[in-house]
């Protein structure tokens, strides 16, 4: 968290801020993903893909049974790395879907057409009433909108690997060394799930489930089984981006020309993109909770891949953040608040909960912000 407005700054090269969670920065002001953009430009990825291709083959059926989960939503990222298993690699991945609340029509229609290309693949619907509690709970106790179903998209390919014997579980990139956060996992081929419970559920998980009106039973899809036991030690869990130089602009043009994934005919809420993160509408809203929090938004994650990647300068990505960071997802506002059964008021009232006060002020009910970016 911000200690003070003098202390905020950004990435020299990309628009990274110092308040983003486990961000570090070199003397040259350059943040962990920049440097790791330069790494990667000179790292052995053939060894990794070795490494890769050993793990497959240790884990690989002879019996045509599935030997690997990937979690796919019907988006670009999933959709990649499930390609890449199925059709170079010789897998027979189980691709598993975790249906959010407040799925949008785009979304349903990329992961029928994702399916439709050849991939069989398990669609997990949680209880709505149960998944709207800890939803509710993840909203107004952790600014979370959609804490109940990150849980989900995590504990249930766990529970579902586990119950039919697959070891292997591939999700796409780590976020936090490809976009900033910890670097610990940036030279370990594996995860585990303490690692998910204390960055991916930044640590709430157990809080926000007693806090959720819910039984022992209910807690079943959002909990992993003991991850301390036996069964547990053989689950492998890997992030695709180890093996190979990550490049979301890459896995779109791949989707739409293998997956059959199309883009929204519009901008996304808050932001210059139209191909990503088209699944559910609480997306925007989690998105605009994270500007409030922390002084950026989704345009900013977007302007530094783009940075990153050299499809745009820093100028440019500093204009696209003054034109559509921090944007209110007003289109949604009244499907929130039928959703979380919440007036205009008890609704505004987390939001302002939630605003970083050293970084925002509010006027006649507008988000100010007291910085500027240089």
């Amino acid at each position: 968290m911000v200690r003070n407005t003098h202390s905020i700054f950004w990435c020299s090269n990309c628009l990274n801020m110092s308040t983003r969670p486990r961000i570090t920065f070199d003397n040259l002001g350059r943040c962990n993903a920049c440097q790791w953009s330069e790494e990667k430009k000179s790292l052995n990825w053939e060894k990794r893909i070795d490494q890769l291709k050993k793990i497959l083959q240790e884990h690989r059926s002879n019996d045509g049974s599935h030997d690997c989960v990937v979690p796919v939503s019907g988006g670009k990222d999933g959709s990649y790395v499930a390609y890449q298993l199925k059709h170079v690699f010789g897998m027979n991945p189980l691709t598993v879907t975790v249906n959010p609340a407040l799925s949008l029509n785009l979304g349903n229609k990329n992961l029928e057409n994702f399916i439709s290309s050849g991939f069989t693949n398990l669609k997990m619907s949680l209880n709505p009433f149960v998944l709207k509690e800890v939803n509710k709970v993840g909203f107004i106790e952790w600014g979370f909108p959609y804490y109940g179903w990150l849980l989900g998209i995590m504990t249930v390919p766990v529970r579902l690997a586990l119950n039919l014997g697959i070891n292997l579980i591939f999700y796409g990139e780590d976020g936090e060394i490809e976009y900033g956060g910890s670097v610990e996992t940036k030279q370990l081929p594996f995860y585990d799930i303490e690692y998910m419970r204390r960055v991916y559920f930044e640590g709430g998980q157990d809080q926000i489930l007693k806090l959720a009106q819910i039984t022992n039973s209910d807690r079943f899809w959002f909990q992993f089984p003991n991850y301390k036991s036996n069964i547990m030690s053989e689950l492998k869990l890997l992030h695709w981006s180890y093996f190979e130089d990550w490049n979301p602009y890459r896995n779109y043009l791949h989707a739409k020309k293998f997956a059959g994934l199309e883009e929204s005919t519009t901008t996304n809420e808050g932001t210059f993109t139209n191909f990503a993160q088209n699944d559910q509408a609480l997306y925007a809203l989690h998105t605009y909770l994270m500007y409030l929090k922390f002084g950026f938004g989704r345009a900013t994650q977007d302007v530094g891949i783009e940075i990153r990647r050299g499809a745009m300068s820093r100028e440019q990505g500093i204009n696209l953040v003054n034109l559509y960071d921090g944007q209110y997802p007003e289109i949604f506002e009244n499907l929130y608040l039928d959703y979380y059964e919440m007036t205009k008021i008890e609704f505004q009232k987390v939001l302002d909960r939630y605003t970083n006060k050293k970084l925002f002020e509010i006027v006649n009910g507008r988000v100010l912000s007291k910085f500027r970016i240089v």
